[in-house]
Formats: structure tokens, C-alpha cells, sequence
């Protein structure tokens, strides 16, 4: 049983309280540090939620959050006794108040985990989104220090893909299987302006390969003007991107000491401006490994409440990107670098605090810990990708433009298979932009769990395209058999029907079809 829209509350500390009126995250992102920054409000709750899941070696002050979930009551603490020494419980709370613990020290953790797990179960079932970037420029006027495309960046090779270029890269990708891209260029009005994005899109849009076709292009430029947001939108683009890369004001003015990213307020009102330019599908990011992760975590959640609060509905995506080695950046020279368990504790949290949000991990990261926080909350993933421009294009992988280092090198073929082999749907399906259910429409569907008698089948179902076009016969016979299994656990008898026999027509040659 889904979750009610009332109940969402015992998961969502990041949500605004219904029929609140604007409260907004920036007044707090102006604050020294994350002990200033959680002072006030909701904020609270989210220090008290990571203190007790702090380090295990690490010092709190007495901290604790009390949450509902599936209509059963948690107390989560942290109490440091005067030598020093914290101690985690998770508890669960009966009606008359008295208390049973749960978990201890270390399996705070793994109850934590386990939430997480059945949360993403409830909400996204076992779909894996898959896509991929496509890098159309590195020329940028900007000076941030930890991307290799910085303008002071003189010994890197500048390009910008022309139109034939990206019809050639956007043929390799359709080529590969990939349904859904997502644009990347840098900073540069003159040589990166606009126009040539939106230019670049119908490029995209326009071709079809064989069997192929790009039915969403997600778009991660730099902030921009409302205006600009509204032609983007006119052009059918489906989400809206941008890293805030850092909350802390102070650091991200250092970070960004020259181009107009210097501007903090400009580059953090950018999602306000796009929604109100007609974007409602939006996607929040930061760098872990500029900042301490503490401040980001609760920033990050701060900002998903004021979208909730101010524009009715919060972000549709949070990737989550860890700062990598490239070119002539060395991610050691930032001293506030995550573990692979910081990160995995961080996607958990995430996906408790904004169950009903998207969440993004990229090739950036390698299979081993792709595969940890897949369980965890994770929904979508990047396959086959190439961080350079152009680089889609080349027999060998080039990586003198890349922007980072790329760790999970698997062919798409191979990811989806490992997928398969793992119990996972890989979908390549775009039916709900495509069909008018973004925004809050998307989230009201999502919310109530009704998301699921579309988005099960239509992954089935992309999955077939890539099974009968791209696949090699060891992942087309491991997908076979999914779909097979599959297709049984469709509860509604006409959805499975109907299903199946679009399935069969798939195998037969027809294409593109969607609930």
C-alpha cells in the first residue's frame, strides 16, 4: 500500500507544511556555517537526522528527530556522555509514548539503509532510468577551479561540436540504444549562446536512425534569464539541470572567482526563474568534496522545500556528483572529499528525506559503488557515456576534452545487462514527458503510487526496443526472460493484456508505444 499524499509528511522532512506560503532557502545559505545554517526551523530536524548517523568515531552534541513511516514512529538520537563518547539508537515509539529500540551504533545504519531500500521499492519498484550525456562545447568564460574547462585552462583543446557533428554523435548514440540525453556545454555567450542550443535541440530532436530516436533532451546549461527558460521550454526540452555545486556563499564566490558564476544569488535563483518561464521539471545537484557534506545535505533539502513551498511542486531530479580527477584538476587539492560510505549514507538520507525525487548517479562513480546506492535510492543512471565533446564519434575513447574522469567504462550493452542480472528493469522510457505529466502533475501520480501502472510496463517496453535492436544475444536472452517474469506481476488484468500485446508487436517491428 502507497503512502497517502497527507502521509508523505513522515517521510519528507525537506516538504513544506501544506498551504505555506513562501519560505525561502536563501535567507539561510548567507550563514558562517552548518551549525548557523541549521539553527532555524525544519533545518532542525535535518541536523539532528545526520548527527545521529554521524561518523563512528566522531564527537555530537545531544541531538535527536523524531519521524513517522508507514504510520509507525521513530525516535532517531545521538547522546555524547562526558567522555566524549556518542551513542546512536533508533527506537520506535508506541502510542503511549514508551519506547523499543530498534537498532544500536552501527545498525543505526543498516536500519537507515533498509528504510531507504523500501522506500525506492514503494516508489520507483525496480526501473532503472538510463541516458547519457552528450557534450556539444567545452568553450567557458568561467574560472571555477575545480573543472578542467576553466577559461584560464590554456593547454586543453577547445571545441564546439557544429550541427553535422552533433547529428553524427547523436546517430552513434541512437545507435547504441539511448532514448534520452542530456546536454552539456560551457559558459560562453559568444560561442555558446542560446541560440545554438536551441538549434541544437531540433538537430537532436529531428533525426531518426533505423529504429532509433532522442525522445528527451534534458538540458544542464548555465543560469540564464526567464526569457531564455521560456524559449527552452517552447523547444521541448524535458528536465531542466544545474549543480549549485556549493551552498556556502563564501566558498562558492572563491570557487568561482571569475565569469558571471561569480554571481551566488544569480546561479542559485536560476531553478525560481526557470519554473517561472514555464520549466516544471527541474534537477538539483551538488559537488561533494567542495564543502562539508553536512551543509550541502541540509542546503540541498532546504532548496527542495522552497521549490515545494513557493512553486507547488519540488525538484524532479538530485544528482548526486563527487568531485573527480581531470585534466588539470586533482580532486586531493579539496580537503573536504566524501568516503564511499559518507556517500552511500548521503544517497540514503536523501532518498528518505524526498522520496518522490529522481536521484542521478553517473559514470563519474564505478560499478562497484553504483551498484551499493542503486539499492539504496538511486533511480536513474547514465550508460556508455563519454564526458568529451565529440566523443561518441571515435572508435577510441578521447579524454584530452573530457571534463572528468570517467570510472564506470561498460559498453551500454554491458550495464544493461548487469542490470538485468541484478533484477532491475533498465528503462528507456520518456511516455510521461511525452504524455503531459511533468511538473506536479508528475508528483500526484508519484505521490499516491498510481505512477506505477504506467511507468512498469512502459519500461517493459522500451526495454524490448533495446532487446530486439542493440542488444547482444546474452543480454537480449537475460532481458527475455525479465520481461517474461515481469509482465506476471502487472496486477491490472487489461494493463498486462495490453502489455503483452504491444510487447509482441515491438517483436514484429512496430515501435513507440506508451501509456
Amino acid at each position: 500500500m502507497f503512502p497517502s499524499e497527507e502521509s508523505m509528511k513522515i517521510y519528507g522532512i525537506a516538504l513544506a507544511p501544506r498551504g505555506q506560503k513562501e519560505k525561502s532557502v536563501f535567507d539561510f545559505q548567507r550563514a558562517a556555517s552548518s551549525r548557523d545554517i541549521l539553527k532555524k526551523g525544519s533545518n532542525e530536524l535535518y541536523d539532528g537526522l545526520l548527527r545521529a548517523l554521524g561518523d563512528e568515531n566522531e564527537t555530537a552534541k545531544d541531538a535527536w528527530v523524531e519521524f513517522e513511516l508507514k504510520g509507525r514512529r521513530y525516535v532517531l538520537s545521538a547522546t555524547t556522555n562526558a567522555e566524549g563518547v556518542t551513542r546512536r539508537a533508533l527506537k520506535e515509539k508506541d502510542c503511549d509514548g514508551k519506547t523499543e529500540v530498534v537498532a544500536r551504533e552501527k545498525r543505526v545504519n543498516e536500519e537507515l539503509f533498509r528504510l531507504a531500500e523500501k522506500i525506492k521499492k514503494d516508489f520507483y519498484g525496480n526501473r532503472i532510468v538510463m541516458f547519457a550525456p552528450l557534450y556539444l562545447s567545452n568553450y567557458c568564460v568561467n574560472g571555477c577551479v575545480y573543472c578542467p574547462y576553466h577559461a584560464k585552462n590554456k593547454h586543453i583543446p577547445r571545441k564546439k561540436l557544429s550541427q553535422e557533428e552533433i547529428a553524427a554523435e547523436v546517430t552513434a548514440l541512437q545507435d547504441m540504444g539511448h532514448k534520452r540525453l542530456a546536454l552539456e556545454c560551457g559558459e560562453d555567450p559568444v560561442n555558446n549562446p542560446i541560440e545554438y542550443v536551441l538549434e541544437s535541440i531540433k538537430t537532436i530532436y529531428s533525426l531518426k536512425h533505423k529504429n532509433g530516436a532522442i525522445r528527451r533532451v534534458n538540458v544542464n546549461i548555465a543560469a540564464t534569464t526567464v526569457e531564455n527558460y521560456r524559449r527552452l521550454k517552447e523547444a521541448g526540452i524535458g528536465t531542466y539541470i544545474l549543480f549549485q555545486e556549493t551552498y556556502h556563499k563564501s566558498s562558492y564566490e572563491k570557487l568561482h572567482p571569475t565569469g558571471p558564476k561569480h554571481d551566488y544569488n544569480w546561479h542559485t535563483e536560476a531553478m525560481d526563474r526557470a519554473m517561472q518561464g514555464g520549466i516544471d521539471d527541474v534537477g538539483l545537484g551538488v559537488l561533494y568534496g567542495l564543502e562539508l557534506y553536512r551543509y550541502e545535505f541540509a542546503a540541498l533539502l532546504m532548496h527542495a522545500e522552497h521549490l515545494e513551498a513557493v512553486h507547488g511542486v519540488g525538484p524532479h531530479t538530485i544528482s548526486m556528483p563527487r568531485i573527480k580527477r581531470a585534466d588539470d584538476i586533482d580532486p586531493s587539492s579539496f580537503d573536504n572529499g566524501i568516503s564511499d560510505d559518507i556517500f552511500a549514507k548521503l544517497c540514503a538520507l536523501i532518498r528518505i528525506s524526498v522520496p518522490y525525487t529522481g536521484m542521478i548517479i553517473s559514470t563519474r562513480e564505478s560499478a562497484e559503488l553504483r551498484a551499493r546506492v542503486i539499492k539504496l535510492g538511486v533511480s536513474q543512471i547514465s550508460g556508455g557515456s563519454r564526458t568529451s565533446v565529440g566523443g561518441y564519434t571515435e572508435e577510441e575513447r578521447p579524454e584530452d576534452t573530457e571534463q572528468f574522469d570517467v570510472s564506470d567504462r561498460r559498453t551500454l550493452d554491458e550495464v544493461v545487462r548487469w542490470l538485468i542480472e541484478s533484477g532491475y528493469i533498465p528503462s528507456f522510457c520518456t511516455a510521461c514527458y511525452r504524455e503531459g505529466r511533468t511538473g506536479d502533475r508528475f508528483m500526484s501520480l508519484l505521490k499516491s503510487g498510481q505512477i506505477q501502472n504506467c511507468c512498469h510496463p512502459n519500461a517493459l517496453m522500451t526495454l524490448k526496443e533495446f532487446l530486439t535492436d542493440y542488444a547482444s544475444q546474452e543480454t537480449r536472452a537475460a532481458g527475455e526472460k525479465l520481461i517474461e517474469d515481469e509482465l506476471k506481476k502487472i496486477p491490472d488484468q487489461k494493463v498486462r493484456r495490453i502489455a503483452a500485446d504491444y510487447i509482441a508487436q515491438i517483436e514484429n517491428g512496430k515501435r513507440d508505444f506508451r501509456f
